[in-house]
C-alpha cells in the first residue's frame, strides 16, 4: 500500500474532517447501543484514506478503549479471508477443481447413501454458492460434543432441495469446504492458510484461537450464552467452538490493517488484469501479489440460481445491501454476525472495513443492519 501504510500510521491527516459523516454514523450507533466499539478502514486508489477506531470493548465506563489495530473475531468473514481465499489459490495453482464431487473429498458424505440421493451430485462450487441444497444453520452443539461428533452429523445432513436448485447460506456447507480444503492439502486447514494466505501478505495479526495470554485485548462478544460465561479471545460461534477453534465457516480473528491488506490484494489482481498486467510482479515491490486477477474475476461472478447474490464463497450488492447505495454491481463482500464486515469494489478501487462486537453483552441486538449501509454510504459520499 502507498500513502498511508500500515504499520505506524492511521489516518492520514485531515482525514477527521473529511469523514465527518462517518463518525457521526458511527457515534450515534454508539449511542444507540448498536455496539460499544469498532475499528474501521478505508483503502481507496491503492491508499488508505482511513483507518480509525471509537468506543471501548463494553458499555463500562472503565473498559479498554478499542484501538486502531485492535482484533475482532470476524465471524463469518473467516470465509472469504481464510476458506475461499484458500480455494482461490488451490483453483490457480491445478490442485482443485470446483466441479469435483463433494463426495470424492469426503466419502463419508455418500458413504451409505442411496444411488439417487442428490447428495452424491453436490460439487464443491455448489458449496462457495450456497447452492448445495443443505440447511442454512444447524445447532450441532447441542448434540455433538467432540470435533469427530460434529463432522459425522454435518456428513449425514440431508439435503432439503437438489443441488443447485436454490440458494440458502450455508455454514453446514462452509465446515465441509473446510474439511474439503484439507483433503486437498493434506494439512489443517489454519495451517495452511496461515502459511499460504497470510504469512505472504504479511497478515501478522490474523489467525484462529488467539493466544490465551492475548484475549484480553479482544473485546469480548457474549456474556452467558450457551456456554454460560464471558466469551473473549474464543470463537463466538458454538459450531465452530467444538471444532477446536478452527473451522471453514466462522473462528477466525483479524484487524483492520491486516483486512484492508488482504482486501488490497484482490484489488491489485483485480487491477492487473485490467491493466493487462496480469501474472507480473513489480521489481522491488513490498506489496507481494498473492492471487491471480483472472480467478478474482471468477470468484467475483454471480453464481446460480437465478436470484441469488451470491458469487464463490463472496457476495455482492443485491436490493437493500449492507453496502449502501454506492457500490458498483462489480463488487464483492462478506459479513461476519459478530458484527464484521468487509466490502470490495473493484470497479472503484476501494475496500471498506468495519469491525464491530455488535453480540455484546447478547446475540439480540439488530441494530447493525441499520447502521451498515448508512456507514458504507458517507463512505463512499466522501470519497
Amino acid at each position: 500500500m502507498k500513502g498511508g501504510d500500515f504499520p505506524g500510521s492511521f489516518s492520514p491527516p485531515g482525514s477527521r474532517e473529511r469523514f465527518g459523516a462517518v463518525y457521526r454514523v458511527l457515534r450515534d450507533a454508539m449511542a444507540a447501543r448498536a455496539f460499544p466499539g469498532c475499528a474501521f478502514g478505508v483503502l481507496a486508489g491503492d491508499k488508505v484514506a482511513l483507518h480509525d477506531a471509537l468506543g471501548r470493548f463494553t458499555y463500562d465506563e472503565d473498559a479498554p478503549v478499542v484501538t486502531p489495530p485492535t482484533i475482532f473475531d470476524v465471524a463469518s468473514v473467516t470465509k472469504v479471508m481464510a476458506t475461499t481465499a484458500a480455494a482461490m489459490l488451490l483453483v490457480e495453482r491445478r490442485q482443485l477443481d470446483l466441479d469435483s464431487l463433494l463426495g470424492e473429498w469426503l466419502p463419508g458424505f455418500v458413504a451409505g447413501r442411496d444411488p439417487n440421493d442428490p447428495a452424491r451430485r453436490v460439487l464443491l462450487r455448489h458449496l462457495l454458492a450456497h447452492s448445495s441444497g443443505l440447511p442454512g444453520y444447524v445447532e450441532f452443539f447441542r448434540t455433538a460434543s467432540t470435533p469427530g461428533a460434529l463432522l459425522r452429523a454435518c456428513l449425514d445432513l440431508a439435503l432439503q432441495t437438489e443441488p443447485g436448485a436454490r440458494a440458502e447460506y450455508s455454514d453446514p456447507g462452509f465446515i465441509l469446504l473446510g474439511k474439503a480444503l484439507e483433503s486437498c492439502t493434506g494439512e489443517p486447514l489454519d495451517a495452511w492458510v496461515r502459511r499460504e494466505v497470510f504469512a505472504p501478505l504479511g497478515l501478522a495479526a490474523t489467525g484462529f484461537c488467539p493466544p490465551l495470554g492475548s484475549r484480553s485485548l479482544i473485546p469480548p462478544t457474549e456474556e452467558g450464552g450457551w456456554r454460560n460465561r464471558r466469551i473473549q479471545g474464543e470463537v463466538q460461534d458454538e459450531n465452530a467452538w467444538i471444532l477446536k477453534g478452527v473451522a471453514g465457516h466462522a473462528g477466525l480473528f483479524s484487524n483492520v490493517p491486516d483486512v484492508l491488506r488482504f482486501a488490497g490484494a484482490v484489488l491489485r489482481a483485480r487491477s492487473e488484469k485490467k491493466t493487462g498486467h496480469d501474472g507480473e510482479e513489480e521489481a522491488g515491490s513490498a506489496r507481494p501479489r498473492l492471487f491471480d486477477g483472472q480467478t478474482v474475476a471468477a470468484f467475483a461472478q454471480r453464481q446460480g440460481p437465478a436470484g441469488s447474490s451470491r458469487a464463490l464463497g463472496w457476495d455482492t450488492p443485491s436490493e437493500k445491501s449492507s453496502s449502501g447505495r454506492f457500490f458498483s454491481p462489480d463488487s464483492i463482500g462478506h459479513l461476519g454476525y459478530s458484527g464484521c464486515s468487509l466490502w470490495i469494489d473493484l470497479d472503484a478501487g476501494v475496500a471498506v472495513v468495519l469491525l464491530t462486537n455488535r453480540t455484546w453483552p447478547d446475540r439480540a441486538n439488530q441494530l447493525i443492519r441499520e447502521v451498515r449501509p448508512a456507514f458504507h454510504d458517507a463512505i463512499r459520499e466522501a470519497l
